[in-house]
């Protein structure tokens, strides 16, 4: 079991909970040693020169979220504001171009985020296969935004 992740979901319990009773506290000391036992994550070393490194590029893929997810809010804006409604939906497989499945989940969730487009499943080897409400826009476009998020999420949790 993993000391500091009981220490942390503890410490997260007590503050979502903000209720400092006894029961309370052994309560959430129970609930998140359970949680640690369930999910039992391997071993991670963090490297102390990794974090500026690391954080600069969580920042950076919040923004490149937050921009998709404005980008694709206009575009449905447009589909639907148009009196044609020229939607033309499809589903298209994106590779997400890495072995890491928590990277693939989070550019999956990105993708999901963003409006006009859903991660409806992933394949044995990655690929996403995303509903999308405008097919015309060329597969390279999503390509090209997976890439940056794929990049940018094995910046963060890469080693030197």
């Amino acid at each position: 079991m993993q000391p500091w992740m009981v220490l942390v979901l503890w410490l997260v319990y007590l503050a979502l909970s903000a209720n400092f009773e006894l029961r309370n506290v052994v309560l959430g000391l129970l609930i998140a040693g359970g949680i640690t036992a369930l999910v039992h994550p391997a071993p991670y070393r963090i490297e102390p020169q990794r974090v500026p490194a690391a954080v600069w590029a969580a920042v950076r893929y919040v923004f490149v979220v937050a921009k998709d997810v404005l980008e694709g809010g206009l575009q449905v804006a447009r589909l639907t504001l148009d009196p044609k409604l020229p939607i033309h939906p499809a589903i298209i497989a994106i590779p997400s171009g890495t072995e890491s499945e928590m990277a693939t989940a989070l550019s999956a969730h990105a993708i999901t985020l963003s409006p006009g487009a859903m991660v409806m499943e992933i394949g044995d080897h990655g690929a996403m296969y995303t509903h999308t409400l405008d097919v015309t826009v060329p597969d390279e476009v999503y390509f090209e935004m997976q890439a940056r998020r794929r990049d940018l999420l094995m910046e963060i949790a890469s080693e030197p």
